[in-house]
């Protein structure tokens, strides 16, 4: 997986994390939205600068990024050329699909590593310029995972 862009973690309460993260790294922030997918609304925000970046999810009950009230590491994020052949990969490697978005129209898919206790998210690598328009972003290159 040569285009890693993103760790993740599920947190109750995003900005109580982005301030400790900037009080810890010096890390900067975007503003903090609010989404939905399906029947959840989700908060999500993403640190400035360079990749890596650093995302915070807060998520309701039930959601793919529920942490039960306490703040968890939740995944490592990757562009996908081909997001179907990345995931079949995934799958045939061992890594078992946990939750897809493409069913809400979200180009993503969560792969469960049971032995680090986290998932791996590979993203259509298509939405990378608008994902980086639409925060502010600077993610460098063109070069994607499985291109």
């Amino acid at each position: 997986m040569a285009d890693f862009y993103h760790v993740c973690f599920a947190v109750p309460d995003i900005e109580r994390a982005m301030g400790e993260l900037t009080a810890a790294t010096g890390a900067a922030w975007g503003a903090p939205r609010t989404e939905a997918m399906g029947d959840w609304e989700f908060r999500i925000v993403f640190s400035r600068g360079e990749a890596p970046f650093i995302e915070l999810i807060e998520g309701p009950p039930g959601s793919p990024w529920d942490c039960g009230g306490r703040a968890r590491f939740d995944h490592l994020g990757y562009w996908a050329a081909d997001l179907g052949r990345e995931s079949g990969r995934l799958e045939a490697a061992g890594a078992p699909l946990d939750f897809s978005g493409c069913p809400y129209g979200r180009p993503f898919a969560y792969h469960r590593l049971e032995s680090v206790g986290a998932r791996v998210e590979v993203v259509d690598a298509a939405r990378r310029p608008a994902f980086a328009s639409s925060w502010g972003l600077d993610c460098g290159g063109t070069t994607v995972l499985g291109g």
